[in-house]
């Protein structure tokens, strides 16, 4: 029987938590996406099936710029973007969806920005 690798094992924990943790309108799901260089987060309502906010270290809407700090500290400054955007469409309450990552290192401090921002979860 073959061993199931790394990212397997993460889409596995990430179902499981799927089955717990549902976004609504009045309260919907903070999930972060984690690659080897950059960070992602994003507001979902999983009743609507719309993305309501995003941001990220890379792309149109950067929080961080791909260069400034370590991963850490672009990871803390996304979380504080999606915060601001966030009160900003009238949303203060979220789910925190860890999509099956450890809650450690950048994934915590996506959480912890947010937080700081005024998001409560």
């Amino acid at each position: 029987m073959a061993r199931k690798t790394k990212l397997e094992s993460r889409k596995t924990r990430h179902h499981s938590l799927r089955k717990r943790i549902t976004g609504t309108t009045e309260r919907p799901r903070l999930v972060v996406f984690r690659s080897a260089r950059h960070i992602y987060a994003q507001i979902v309502d999983d009743l609507a099936g719309k993305t309501l906010v995003a941001a990220g270290d890379l792309g149109k809407k950067k929080a961080a710029s791909a260069d400034e700090g370590n991963k850490t500290e672009r990871a803390k400054k996304v979380g504080a973007e999606l915060a601001k955007l966030c009160i900003a469409k009238g949303i203060s309450k979220v789910v925190f969806d860890r999509a099956g990552y450890k809650y450690h290192g950048r994934v915590s401090a996506v959480a912890a920005g947010a937080r700081e921002g005024g998001l409560q979860f």
